[in-house]
């Protein structure tokens, strides 16, 4: 070893990489340790010099507590070398070595990683090469080390730097970098926070998220693979959702700073269960699409949609199998027949596919699982059954696609998995129909008719009831729902698995006063299958009519996350909290209430308008058009219309909905009518619909706050917003969801 570099003396070997060498030395003028970084080949490269160079003057731009400090960048005998402070400890990656942090190590190394990153982003820059041997563990804190290949971010003003990557090289280490990255696309700040997120999920797993055994699986990996959820306490299921928002594909989908991460990361913190075991469960997804029908026939066409959703229905909920929805699967499939495009449109790994030809009286069907990006078959299968037996093949092929995928399965799995098969084909043909026909509000009666005949045929098809009750709430929701609740706990009898009745149960249970027995149902269901959307999803209304608005939005990212295409109730969670911007791009309605609001308070009146554009001719059901009436005439100011169409249906036809009860209330508190507001007002929430944050913030409200009815109102929401607070957090909720006790 070198006994000398310039004027430092050396005193030992600290590391070697790819780049240069990093030694022990000990500055005698100035009498203090230091740690000195040279080039391979001296500078034979010029371009690694510039390399060197570059990280200098990138890294004495940015003094902080939790980087590394530059001391000197020199030359000795045409060698350069970097002069460092010199640290006491071990890398992360050496520390991880010897197995996982506890959470509130981890959380709290990535908060000073966190303020480090915020320091060299404000200056422009951004680390690239954020790892685990980058990250130093020191008696006094973490320290940020490596420089090398920061660069100016594509805003920085100054962009004169030449670009030092060749093309077809990577910068950084692929296991932690984003795929922008690997693509060679623009990098900027939510590149940095990318390889956070990877490093929160490597410290709590002990192992990094992302493998494979070729670069190129790597690769493949980053790209396209999903993180595994992380489990075992609140704190974990907080850190899960700080992991999964932060390593999104897209860059818009991440956090957009290391500020609006550090926010989430310190809320984590005060969670309970630092110190629990850790789970990994890699979630696999799969999309099931319609069946090429290789000969049309009258009987027999449905199955091309019955047979794909029937399966889709006996996969859903099982442990590490993520299903994505047959709605999904019928809007990808439309658009495109190619299935790594599908693939990629749906967000899959996996996809199934097949056709089937009617043949006499029996029907012949093939099916193919195919990895979905690369397009590799996994097996093939072929089958001939009657007519009559049909259904026969969805518990085949589902038993099937279980066992290729390695999906391990409980007890519990294995008794329900291809328990609701449809016992007639005719009648999933017509339950088929009345699915899609409840897409649409002016299409609900027809779509009634067509899940009853169904049920004459088959009695026992759990899916059907429910959606039976489904449509007879929407259609009783401005009346006496009847029939509704008969059909959901019918549903729950013949199945009480059946994720889609929990979730569409639930919107008549809050509309009748039980969101809080909603809520507490729906989280003790989903602790046990955190794979299953249909729980998250009805957890969004649930939470919302209790008055638990961010565990509402925390439940809708679950949801999103399992399946895009699901449909929520979000938009009026966003709108309650204020966050206008949000509730339009998630508002899915059909009218689009929560849009037309929320376009309103960012004073785009007349986009407000366009959006309630319904008229008679549309279908809507009588009691809907006239609510859509009534929006547009507070919206366009029209006071005296407002007052006498929004009392008309208050007092002639009053909504069972205690959410749409406010609403109304809510339109004549904002053209003035502050006795009838308070008198409706108080009435929704006594049928509970718990509108806390509402009262607190929205403006159409305004008129009454200084009332001391008001004042009143607002007490009883608060009161029992902790109640039902207290509820969440006795079932798990912060376990769950991963939320604070303050959500």
């Amino acid at each position: 070893m070198r006994k000398s570099i310039g004027r430092y003396r050396v005193t030992g070997l600290l590391g070697e990489g790819g780049m240069g060498i990093v030694y022990a030395a000990h500055d005698d003028q100035l009498d203090r340790p230091v740690a000195i970084k040279t080039l391979r080949d001296a500078c034979a490269d010029e371009e690694a010099c510039e390399r060197l160079r570059r990280e200098a003057r990138s890294a004495a731009k940015v003094s902080h507590p939790h980087i590394c400090q530059l001391y000197e960048i020199a030359q000795d005998e045409e060698e350069m070398f970097l002069v460092m402070e010199h640290l006491e400890g071990e890398s992360l990656e050496a520390r991880v070595a010897r197995g996982s942090l506890p959470a509130s190590d981890a959380l709290q190394h990535l908060l000073a990683l966190l303020s480090a990153l915020s320091a060299i982003h404000a200056r422009g820059l951004v680390h690239r090469d954020l790892k685990p041997s980058n990250v130093f563990l020191t008696p006094g804190g973490v320290k940020l080390l490596d420089f090398g290949i920061a660069r100016a971010t594509e805003s920085d003003a100054d962009r004169t730097q030449v670009a030092l990557t060749q093309p077809g090289v990577v910068l950084g280490t692929p296991q932690f970098a984003s795929p922008e990255q690997l693509t060679g696309a623009a990098v900027d700040a939510r590149t940095d926070l990318f390889a956070a997120g990877s490093l929160l999920y490597f410290m709590l797993a002990g192992k990094p998220m992302f493998s494979g055994k070729t670069v190129l699986q790597l690769f493949h990996a980053v790209q396209y693979e999903h993180a595994p959820v992380l489990g075992g306490s609140a704190v974990i299921a907080a850190a899960d959702r700080i992991v999964h928002r932060s390593v999104a594909k897209a860059p818009t989908d991440r956090y957009q700073s290391s500020e609006e991460m550090t926010v989430d990361v310190r809320a984590a913190m005060l969670l309970n269960g630092g110190g629990a075991p850790v789970s990994a469960i890699r979630m696999t997804r799969l999309i099931v699409l319609p069946f090429r029908v290789l000969r049309p026939d009258a009987e027999t066409d449905f199955l091309a949609f019955g047979l794909p959703d029937a399966i889709t229905t006996s996969l859903t909920g099982l442990g590490s199998l993520v299903v994505r929805s047959s709605v999904t699967a019928s809007q990808v499939a439309s658009e495109t027949r190619d299935l790594g495009e599908i693939a990629a449109r749906a967000d899959v790994d996996i996809v199934l596919t097949g056709t089937f030809v009617r043949a006499g009286d029996r029907v012949r069907v093939n099916a193919q699982l195919v990895e979905g990006r690369g397009g590799t078959v996994l097996w093939s299968e072929a089958a001939e059954v009657p007519l009559d037996d049909v259904f026969q093949v969805q518990d085949d092929l589902s038993r099937r696609i279980v066992d290729s995928l390695s999906v391990p399965l409980t007890a519990h799995d294995r008794s329900v998995l291809g328990k609701d098969v449809p016992a007639d084909g005719k009648a999933y043909e017509l339950y088929l129909r009345g699915n899609q026909l409840s897409e649409q509000a002016k299409n609900w009666t027809q779509a009634r008719d067509a899940y009853r005949a169904c049920l004459d045929l088959d009695p026992h098809y759990a899916p059907a009831w429910a959606r039976l009750g489904r449509i007879y709430r929407v259609l009783g929701i401005h009346g006496e729902s009847v029939g509704a609740e008969a059909a959901f706990k019918r549903a729950l009898e013949i199945n009480p698995d059946l994720s889609v009745a929990h979730n569409l149960y639930t919107n008549l249970e809050v509309e009748v006063g039980r969101g809080p027995d909603a809520m507490i149902r729906l989280l003790r269901r989903a602790a046990g299958n955190p794979g299953d959307a249909e729980l998250f999803a009805g957890l969004v209304q649930a939470c919302r009519y209790s008055g638990l608005l961010r565990a509402s939005v925390a439940a809708y990212e679950r949801a999103a996350r399992l399946d895009a295409a699901i449909k929520t109730s979000v938009a009026h969670s966003y709108l309650a909290l204020g966050e206008y911007d949000r509730a339009v791009e998630a508002s899915v309605e059909d009218p689009a209430f929560p849009r037309a609001w929320a376009l309103d308070l960012l004073g785009r009146k007349q986009e407000a308008l366009d959006t309630l554009h319904h008229t008679e001719a549309d279908g809507l059901p009588k009691i809907v058009l006239r609510c859509v009436v009534a929006t547009r005439a507070v919206i366009a100011g029209r006071q005296d219309e407002a007052k006498r169409v929004n009392l008309d249906i208050l007092r002639v036809s009053p909504p069972r909905d205690p959410c749409t009860v406010f609403y109304l209330a809510r339109h004549l508190a904002a053209v003035g009518d502050v006795t009838n507001a308070e008198i409706w007002l108080r009435r929704a929430i006594e049928r509970g619909f718990n509108c806390f944050d509402l009262l607190t913030r929205d403006p159409w409200l305004d008129a009454l706050r200084s009332g001391p009815h008001f004042q009143a109102l607002f007490r009883v929401a608060q009161d029992r917003r902790a109640a039902a607070l207290k509820a969440f957090n006795d079932a798990g909720g912060e376990q769950v969801l991963g939320l604070g006790t303050g959500q």
